[in-house]
């Protein structure tokens, strides 16, 4: 069964409080969810239209997994917490079997 991962690359982070309290409840909730964090914030070497800011990587067992974790309650309050903090771009993609 192919993995799943989140993907985020963040754009700007216009408020850092923000970003904080989401990192508070948001890494309980992958854990929960059974993430694992590959990489989180740090160096960056951007390309093509690519912008050299904080980037994250996480791995879950399969797709479906890292779908539900996304929907569960406790993530979905991080992502509350988080609201207008910061502009990124988040995926959801299934890996290679």
């Amino acid at each position: 069964m192919p993995k799943g991962y989140w993907v985020s690359a963040y754009r700007t982070i216009s408020d850092p409080e923000k970003l904080a309290a989401y990192n508070k409840l948001a890494g309980p909730a992958v854990k929960a969810g059974g993430g694992r964090v590959l990489a989180r914030g740090g160096r960056v070497v951007a390309h093509d239209a690519g912008i050299a800011e904080r980037t994250v990587l996480i791995e879950f067992d399969s797709f479906e997994q890292a779908v539900a974790a996304h929907e569960s309650a406790s993530y979905q309050e991080a992502l509350v917490a988080l609201s207008d903090g910061v502009e990124r771009d988040f995926r959801i993609v299934e890996g290679i079997d």
